[in-house]
């Protein structure tokens, strides 16, 4: 085992180790929670070839195991550890894929009698993953991953990606990003797409799997009461079986400064809706040349990522111009967007007001409340999230993947150190980018939706 940092901050105590070549594990010890999780990570880069193939994956995997030749079985013998779950998880992280499993159970303190719940369910996870990989999983039949769960999967995931057209609101964030990032692998879903799901055969996903468990970067995170050496053993023994790998490093996110075009692009779209959706997309240019994360989350909750940001209050509340308007970042990859709810007649007027509330964060015209009380949301944000571990092991992950890594329990210190000037200089080098709307031809309606908050 290679020891890459201890640390303890906050009655959590941090352990980051290499377990093999490629496979890193961040052990996040604490004994404040009665459940722990574990994820298993395969990260690579995100492209339209291999993001259906990607989101099938892990699908296809959890429909059974060696020991556990179904999911009805599979679901017993997780049912026996008392309610231990171990599910597919698909994520975006800027322009990197991360598909794997996320599993949570008890932790062993609160198991009558002792029971080592955790090595039974990292067993597990390491069968579903790797059996496959020695041809002696139910999931396999010839050497291939099976036809009939890999066309029912498909199935099951093309629901999902035409599903998506039902939430108006992710839909139209959806769009904006696949225009204004046509060109770069961050416009690409998560899922994929229907046309490329179509093409995924038997023979192809298999292909594909031997691939990714070879040459994917492969990142491990625990958070529980159990010791780090502990967690080693039992993650080292769950996967002994992995092909010898090829990539160690972390693939990496095309950072674009710039728009595209020297003014705003624009894209319209009309479908049977019954209140407008603008969406605008922005570059954060310069912010991204060395960046400054604190502050650029207490800015983004100071433009519009919370109920006392300028354009809740403002656009929303003050002139009535949205139903709904909030902000969004990708630190990641250096994008904002705002996300609102308009009468068409009022398009032109909300899109100019969006634009002023970010000319006058740039301006420094920030109050002190306003600047207090975006920095006390940020950090009872953090602390919603330290308090579970599913949020713990996503701020962890989150920050293993940025190009400058934080501690994210020293997060809430950090944002309380930031200063008027320091936000205003993330916004100094903001750019529009790109306006998407999505109007409908049936009447408009003053129902209002709520307005989500993010980090």
């Amino acid at each position: 085992m290679s020891t890459i940092n201890h640390k303890t901050v906050n009655h959590h105590a941090t352990h980051k180790s290499e377990l093999i070549p490629g496979v890193s594990l961040t052990c996040i010890e604490t004994d404040k929670f009665k459940t722990g999780c574990i994820t298993v990570n395969l990260i690579s880069t995100l492209s339209r070839e291999t993001a259906s193939v990607n989101a099938l994956l892990p699908r296809v995997l959890r429909r059974g195991s060696a020991e556990h030749p179904d999911m009805e079985r599979l679901a017993a013998a997780l049912d026996d550890l008392y309610g231990a779950r171990i599910e597919p998880i698909v994520r975006k992280k800027g322009e990197l894929h991360c598909i794997g499993f996320y599993a949570d159970f008890p932790d062993d303190r609160y198991i009558p009698g002792g029971e080592s719940v955790l090595e039974k369910t990292v067993k597990m996870i390491g069968e579903i993953l790797l059996s496959p990989s020695q041809g002696f999983s139910p999931v396999m039949q010839k050497e291939l991953l099976r036809g009939d769960y890999v066309e029912s999967e498909k199935s099951n995931l093309i629901d999902d990606i035409r599903a998506a057209i039902n939430d108006k609101r992710g839909y139209s964030i959806d769009r904006l990003l696949e225009e204004m990032c046509r060109d770069e692998a961050f416009g690409i879903s998560k899922l994929g797409s229907e046309s490329e799901t179509l093409k995924i055969t038997a023979e192809s996903l298999t292909a594909h799997y031997r691939k990714i468990l070879a040459c994917s970067k492969l990142e491990l995170f625990y958070c529980g009461s159990a010791k780090p050496e502990r967690v080693e053993t039992a993650l080292r023994s769950a996967l002994q079986n992995l092909p010898e790998r090829t990539v160690t490093e972390l693939p990496k996110t095309n950072i674009v400064f710039d728009p595209v075009t020297s003014e705003p692009r624009r894209f319209n779209e009309t479908l049977d809706v019954t209140q407008g959706k603008l969406t605008v997309g922005f570059r954060l240019g310069s912010a991204m040349k060395k960046p400054d994360f604190p502050a650029m989350i207490v800015f983004n909750a100071i433009y519009g990522g919370c109920v006392t940001s300028k354009l809740f209050l403002n656009v929303r509340e003050k002139m009535s111009l949205c139903y709904y308007a909030s902000s969004m970042l990708d630190k990641h990859k250096g994008v904002m967007l705002v996300a609102s709810g308009v009468e068409t007649s009022k398009f032109e007027t909300a899109l100019e007001e969006i634009l002023r509330q970010l000319e006058s964060v740039r301006n420094g015209e920030v109050s002190e409340t306003e600047f207090t009380s975006a920095k006390r949301y940020v950090a009872s944000s953090v602390k919603s999230a330290l308090d579970r571990p599913g949020g713990l092991e996503e701020l962890y992950f989150d920050s293993a993947l940025t190009t400058v890594p934080y501690d994210p329990v020293e997060l809430s210190q950090m944002v309380q150190d930031v200063t008027p000037e320091r936000v205003a200089n993330v916004a100094s080098g903001i750019k529009t980018d790109s306006v998407y709307f999505l109007s409908g031809s049936q009447s408009e309606s003053a129902e209002e939706e709520d307005c989500d908050e993010y980090d």
